[in-house]
């Protein structure tokens, strides 16, 4: 089983995570979770705090001239604000009370329902950790995971398909050229048109104190057929992928293949036939189930959409209560960025490819990554003769 933890709080010293159940031999290049790491905070519309961190991740365990060696792995990222508070954040009693309480909830965040469930009287208890910081490390775990992932021709793409009411168009291309124009954008946006009002209405949100939320889109493409399974509601795939990802902060809706817009529509207009030949196999000319059947891949590319709400921290502060005295304020701001949708696409790759490969491992199993080649390898060669032998048989 492969499972992952997180721990560490925003502008505390450090985040860390651990991986389990990842396979022995696996190369794993401190370069790549650092690029990924690179991609999560660049974006027109991010804030002050990218201007301060250039999160490079360290690797402390589980992995021995860059192999992985089937024990856990033990990842670090610090976070270069600490710095600046050092004695805020420190576990050490000694610096009780250094650090006036924050006792006015900002709308939209944790602040208000983690104070009250967790009996905190200083909600910096609470925003530490729900902060959007914690998705750093989950970015290098996701990171880990892609190179599994890349052991079997499986690649993620994330692109932006709108924000704040600006609507990308989506070229009718290949994944590989949409991630190649997406890319290119400073918004991860494949229609350059689009992308330019998309800057003109980040800017004007920024102006005005204001956020932009939006939708982007996840393709994966090389996904064998069987990951997940329809016999238990926790081991069917999109419902485990539809959790990871709303599990980001701000996500508040996902949508696999057509999503929402089925129930709009007849069912011959909904279900993808299938369609058999020699050289293709089983396939489907439309894919509107996005890669997935009762809980199970199907063979297709898996297309995975989700709207970010606009970040809650705004610099023209919404009204709140003051916990302690009651009265009314305008919340109290911490740094933000005015759209963070690009970025939270970039999340939702780690977090869609650690999904992924946990399932990957269930289906093919094996100590090291050269069994669960092995496996795959005889696995898709069934499948390829199977079909062929039932062919013959029917023409006999």
């Amino acid at each position: 089983m492969l499972r992952f933890l997180t721990a560490g709080e925003s502008h505390g010293e450090l985040l860390m995570g651990i991986i389990e159940g990842m396979p022995s031999g696996l190369l794993i290049r401190v370069t790549d979770i650092d690029r990924d790491l690179a991609r999560r905070q660049v974006g027109y519309g991010r804030g002050g705090r990218m201007k301060i961190e250039k999160d490079t991740v360290k690797i402390y365990s589980g992995v021995r001239w860059g192999r992985t060696l089937g024990s856990p792995i033990g990842l670090m990222i610090r976070n270069r604000d600490w710095e600046n508070w050092r004695d805020k954040m420190s576990s050490d009693p000694m610096f009780l009370n250094t650090a006036d309480p924050v006792t006015r909830p900002r709308p939209g965040h944790a602040d208000l329902a983690g104070a009250l469930k967790y009996g905190a009287s200083d909600i910096r208890n609470i925003l530490e950790r729900s902060s959007a910081r914690e998705t750093a490390m989950r970015v290098a775990v996701g990171a880990v995971a892609k190179r599994l992932l890349e052991e079997f021709g499986i690649e993620i793409v994330s692109h932006v398909l709108s924000i704040g009411g600006v609507f990308a168009k989506v070229p009718k291309a290949a994944p590989a050229e949409i991630r190649k124009r997406a890319e290119a954008s400073e918004l991860l946006c494949s229609d350059p048109e689009a992308e330019k009002r998309m800057m003109k209405k980040i800017d004007e949100a920024r102006a005005a104190g204001d956020t932009l939320g939006g939708v982007f889109e996840l393709i994966v493409t090389g996904v064998p057929v069987g990951l997940g399974s329809h016999v238990h509601w926790d081991r069917k795939l999109d419902s485990r992928l539809a959790a990871s990802i709303m599990s980001i902060q701000a996500i508040k809706g996902v949508e696999i293949g057509a999503g929402f817009g089925v129930a709009n529509r007849p069912g011959s207009q909904v279900h993808d036939e299938i369609f058999w030949n020699r050289k293709q196999g089983l396939y489907r000319k439309t894919n509107m189930a996005g890669g997935i059947e009762g809980g199970m891949s199907n063979g297709e590319s898996i297309v995975i959409r989700a709207a970010m709400k606009p970040i809650p921290t705004l610099y023209k502060p919404l009204r709140s209560v003051d916990l302690d005295t009651k009265k009314p304020f305008k919340a109290s701001v911490e740094r933000s960025d005015a759209c963070a949708v690009p970025a939270a696409g970039v999340v939702a790759e780690a977090a869609a490819a650690f999904e992924i490969a946990s399932a990957m491992i269930e289906k093919f199993g094996g100590d090291s990554i050269d069994e669960m080649k092995r496996n795959y390898y005889w696995y898709d060669k069934h499948l390829k003769t199977r079909m062929e032998m039932e062919e013959e048989k029917v023409q006999r």
